[in-house]
Parts: C-alpha cells; structure tokens; sequence
C-alpha cells in the first residue's frame, strides 16, 4: 500500500489536536487562540498587535478579532504605546495572569497524552524532527 503524503498525515494531525486542545481549554474557559497570545504575553510583557501576531503565526486582522474576544473575556487590556501613539500595547490582566498556571496545566497534560506512547529517544527525535518541519515551513512562508 502507497504511503500517505505527508501533507495529509499533518493536516490530520493538526485538526484532530485543535479539536482535543478545545476540549481541554474549555473547562477553563480558554479557546485555542487564545494560547499563543497568554504564553508570548506572560513570558515578555505588553506586546504590539503585529508582534503577537507573528508570534501566533497568524495574520494581523486574525489577531485584532482575537484580541477584542480576549478583552471581552476580560484577560487583556489595551492601552496606548508610549514608543508609537499610533499602536497599542496588549498586557494581560489580573484574570488573564490567574489564567496562564491553569492554561499551563491543560497543555502539560495533553502534552503528555500525546508523547506517552514514545520512548524517551522517540520523543527527542519526533520533537526534533517536527521542529524541522516547522523551520523549513516557516523559512518557505518567510520568502
């Protein structure tokens, strides 16, 4: 039997981890998107906009509606850049502060369901494989 492409196989993957990542997130009241934006701003601050989207990997006009979604949920605020008074700064609140040890927990697990079945030396070499795939599809959108 012919193997499956590769663009299949990931394709699969990526949706079937997007619905079990909901799945986990929504006891918490956390959606998906979310994720990318708590873990850049609990790690560095009050981020730009542009700068949380491209740590998102996704386009600007994506990430303003995840920002407003965010806001209305009560875990970032917006507030004037003092560098650039035509941009904002994101920061988290205290509700999106209280939110990134609980998101923590949620990824560790499902983190864990995903890798429990690999040794330790497959999982070194699937990690590190799939950070290879991901650096060559980012250097390819990067063009």
């Amino acid at each position: 039997m012919a193997e499956k492409p590769v663009t299949d196989q990931l394709n699969r993957a990526a949706r079937l981890l997007a619905r079990e990542l909901e799945t986990y997130l929504a006891p918490i009241g956390l959606s998906p998107a979310y994720v990318p934006v708590l873990l850049t701003l609990s790690a560095g601050g009050a981020q730009t906009p542009k700068a949380l989207a491209e740590a998102a990997a996704v386009e600007q006009p994506t990430m303003t509606a995840t920002i407003q979604r965010m806001e209305r949920d009560g875990l970032v605020t917006r507030k004037r850049n003092p560098d650039d008074g035509r941009s904002a700064l994101i920061a988290l609140t205290a509700k999106g502060h209280a939110r990134i040890a609980d998101m923590e927990k949620v990824l560790s697990a499902l983190n864990e369901l995903l890798l429990e079945q690999f040794t330790t030396a497959e999982r070194e070499q699937f990690l590190g494989l799939l950070g290879r795939v991901v650096n060559l599809l980012e250097v390819q959108v990067g063009r």
